[in-house]
C-alpha cells in the first residue's frame, strides 16, 4: 500500500486529504507542523512514498521545512514532496519547483485532482528510482552504462509525451552522426549518444497535462516546462560513474546567442555536446508530429536550420547538420 504523509497546521485541511486517501486505500499520517515532519524522517526513520506539505505553516514555512530537509545528509533517499497552497501567485509555484518539487494542489483540495497527481508522482518516483537502480547496478559490472537501460528510461520519457514517438533515440542517433564527422572517437561518440538518450529525462518532473496539451501553453506552463533540464541535471549528477551525462539534460535549450536557459550561456560557454545535441534536438523537433501540424517539408526544415546558425545554434554543428540533410535525397530523416 502507498504511504503518504499530510503536513498541515490546519486539522481541517488534514483530515480532508487524509480522508480522500484512505478512502482509496492509501497510509496517511498526519503531521501538524514542518518540524513534526524532520522528526518524522530523520529521528523515527520513516521513509513514506510521497510528503504533501504545506506552504503557509507557522513558525516554520513549507518552503524553510523543504530547505532543511534538502540540507539534512541522513536522508536515505529524496522523497517526492507535493506542496499544498492556496495561493494563486505564480511566483510561489516557480519558486517550488526550482527548490525540487514535483507538482503543485491547489486548494480547496478536489478529490479526484489529489488522486490523480498523487497516484503519478509515486509511480513516476518508483518507476525512477528502479531505472536508476538499474543503472547504478549496470555500472557497477562495466565502464559504461547499458544502453538497454539507458534506452528503457529513455522510452519512458518519451512516453510522458502523446505527440511524439522515438525522439530521444533519434536526437541520440543525430547527435552521434554529427559528433562522428567532427572527428569524435568511437568512445566520444558513444557518450554523446546516451546524452542524447537523456537529455529530456528532466520532463518526468513535467506534469503530464502541461506536456500533451493541445492548446497554447500560457506563461506559467512554460516556465513549468523550463523547468525540466534543471530537473533532468539534479537526475543525472547523480550517475557518478559518468559525470558529463548530465550535460545535454541541462544545456540542449541554451542557445549561441546567449538568449537560452536555464542559464544563459553563449557561444563556447556551452559545452560542445550540448551544442551538437541542440541542433540535433531541433531538427527532430521539426521532423516529428506535432498535435497542431504534421512533419515539416525537408526544405522547410533546412531553411529553418539555416536561419539559427549563429544565432540558436553552433555555426559549425549546423552546417554538418544541414550536409547531413542535403545527403538525405529521400527524406528518410524524420519520424516513422
Amino acid at each position: 500500500m502507498n504511504w503518504v504523509a499530510v503536513v498541515d497546521d490546519e486539522a481541517f485541511n488534514r483530515k480532508t486529504v487524509s480522508r480522500i486517501l484512505r478512502k482509496h486505500d492509501y497510509i496517511v499520517t498526519e503531521l501538524s507542523s514542518g518540524q513534526e515532519l524532520l522528526d518524522f524522517l530523520l529521528v523515527k526513520g520513516n521513509v513514506p512514498d510521497l510528503i504533501l506539505l504545506d506552504i503557509y505553516m507557522q513558525p516554520m514555512d513549507g518552503f524553510e521545512t523543504m530547505k532543511r530537509l534538502q540540507a539534512e545528509p541522513g536522508m536515505e533517499r529524496r522523497i517526492p514532496i507535493v506542496f499544498l497552497t492556496g495561493d494563486s501567485v505564480d511566483e510561489t509555484e516557480m519558486k517550488g519547483l526550482k527548490m525540487g518539487a514535483e507538482d503543485f494542489i491547489r486548494k480547496p483540495i478536489y478529490p479526484d485532482v489529489l488522486l490523480h497527481r498523487v497516484e503519478r508522482i509515486i509511480e513516476l518516483d518508483r518507476t525512477h528510482r528502479f531505472m536508476a537502480q538499474e543503472i547504478e547496478a549496470r555500472s557497477a559490472e562495466c565502464e559504461s552504462l547499458s544502453r538497454h537501460v539507458v534506452q528503457t528510461l529513455a522510452a519512458a520519457i518519451d512516453a510522458k509525451d502523446t505527440y511524439t514517438n522515438g525522439h530521444s533515440d533519434r536526437v541520440a542517433t543525430y547527435s552521434r552522426e554529427i559528433a562522428k564527422r567532427y572527428g569524435y572517437s568511437e568512445k566520444e561518440q558513444d557518450d554523446i549518444y546516451m546524452m542524447g538518450l537523456l537529455h529530456d529525462v528532466g520532463k518526468i518532473g513535467v506534469p503530464d497535462e502541461i506536456i500533451n496539451k493541445t492548446g497554447r501553453l500560457t506563461d506559467e506552463e512554460y516556465a513549468a516546462i523550463k523547468v525540466h533540464p534543471e530537473i533532468g541535471d539534479r537526475i543525472l549528477k547523480k550517475v557518478e560513474e559518468m559525470p558529463k551525462l548530465s550535460i545535454g539534460a541541462r544545456w540542449h535549450h541554451e542557445r549561441y546567442d546567449g538568449k537560452g536557459y536555464p542559464d544563459g550561456l553563449k557561444g563556447d560557454e556551452i559545452l560542445e555536446e550540448a551544442r551538437i545535441i541542440s541542433v540535433a534536438d531541433a531538427y527532430d523537433a521539426m521532423t516529428s508530429h506535432r498535435s497542431y501540424r504534421d512533419i515539416l517539408p525537408q526544405e522547410v526544415v533546412r531553411a529553418e536550420i539555416e536561419k539559427g546558425k549563429g544565432t540558436q545554434f553552433d555555426p559549425v554543428f549546423a552546417d554538418i547538420m544541414l550536409q547531413m540533410i542535403d545527403e538525405d535525397k529521400d527524406y528518410l530523416m524524420h519520424e516513422d
